[in-house]
């Protein structure tokens, strides 16, 4: 009489699942140097940290995010090699913000049903930016989760830890006033403000497979656009410009008024020129079609900026230069200011954090 497995009747397909670790293994083990022991699919992931000896008083570095609404676009139209990129960018650049240099990373995946190669493809993308920005990647999970999600659902997060220096730590307490404040550009939308993104595309009657003209590309393509890492070219000029940079701000949900508030000491304020640049297109194609101004969206949307860089005056061009030279376009949009500040609408601190005031002001070009 053939045996059965009730786990299996019950929806969960073991086999599916070392079937994708099988197929994920290879991209995995590239991230792999001689300080991660174990191999892929331990209980847990080992790390040598005989590193540390090279530090006079090392502090570790943490972060866990996920890729949040985003992920719904890449079930929609089946594509899903970039998510990984993207929760690299939202774990591990944040580790950067503090002046890290990651470590490791370990990521989690929950779906309704385990399809291998599906899984495989998150996992490879998320290997690609762990390697893109020296992480290793150590370990993982993929749950799955019939009946609470739909077979096609998933989502994933991750976490990873990285190690500075005492005395190398950025932050507020190094920013001064007189300081400029760079912008690094951003690929696109990045993993944030998509709940809106998905509002509007709805709103508008639009499916994610319609060909938009003014991508070139279909929706689901232009709203899947991989998101920028800064960890290496950041630590780069952080070890070329010695005490130069004093603060990073990582602009994600919030946007960019809030998140470089988080970094500025108390008292300290920062007008961002909006004339400074100009919001890619998507960030006008999707307010015009939500019949929203951009101004409205500056709370949600990075509107093309990335990431920013607290420098000191006398270094804040060699600083842009040096990121342009690495393909990050680099851009002078503030300069931090001291006591009294002008009249109006200011963001002071953010996410608990009692920081810097600062505003937007001007008109996009």
């Amino acid at each position: 009489m053939a045996s059965t497995d009730p786990y299996a009747a019950a929806g969960v397909d073991t086999a599916a699942g070392d079937l994708a670790v099988e197929l994920m293994k290879s991209a995995v083990r590239r991230t792999h140097g001689p300080e991660v022991l174990g191999g892929v699919g331990g209980f847990a992931g080992l790390f040598d940290a005989s590193v540390f000896k090279a530090y006079d008083r090392p502090l570790l570095a943490t972060s866990t995010d996920g890729v949040g609404t985003k992920v719904a676009i890449a079930q929609a139209v089946d594509k899903h090699d970039t998510i990984g990129r993207d929760l690299v960018g939202m774990v591990v650049d944040d580790i950067v913000v503090v002046g890290a240099k990651p470590l490791f990373m370990t990521d989690y995946i929950a779906c309704g049903k385990v399809f291998p190669d599906r899984i495989a493809s998150i996992v490879s993308g998320i290997a690609a930016g762990c390697a893109e920005t020296g992480t290793a990647l150590v370990g993982g999970e993929t749950a799955e989760h019939p009946g609470l999600l739909g077979q096609n659902d998933y989502d994933v997060a991750g976490a990873a830890t990285g190690i500075v220096e005492a005395d190398r730590v950025l932050g507020a307490e190094r920013v001064a006033a007189g300081d400029v404040v760079l912008a690094l550009a951003s690929s696109g939308l990045h993993s944030n403000g998509y709940s809106l993104v998905r509002h509007i595309v709805a709103g508008a009657g639009i499916h994610y497979g319609d060909n938009a003209a003014e991508f070139g590309t279909t929706w689901g393509e232009a709203l899947l656009e991989p998101t920028r890492l800064y960890t290496t070219p950041l630590l780069q000029l952080i070890d070329d410009l010695p005490g130069a940079v004093h603060a990073l701000s990582h602009v994600t949900g919030g946007g960019i008024a809030a998140n470089l508030a988080r970094v500025l000491p108390q008292r300290t304020h920062v007008e961002i020129d909006r004339s400074t640049w100009a919001p890619p297109a998507v960030f006008q194609v999707l307010a015009e079609r939500g019949r929203l101004d951009l101004v409205d969206t500056e709370g949600t949307w990075n509107l093309g900026i990335g990431f920013l860089v607290v420098v000191d005056a006398a270094h804040a061009a060699a600083a842009a230069s040096a990121l342009s030279a690495q393909g990050i376009d680099t851009w002078q949009v503030g300069v931090v200011g001291d006591g009294a500040r002008p009249a109006g609408d200011w963001i002071e601190g953010a996410k608990g954090v009692d920081g810097g005031a600062v505003r937007l002001v001007g008109s996009y070009k």
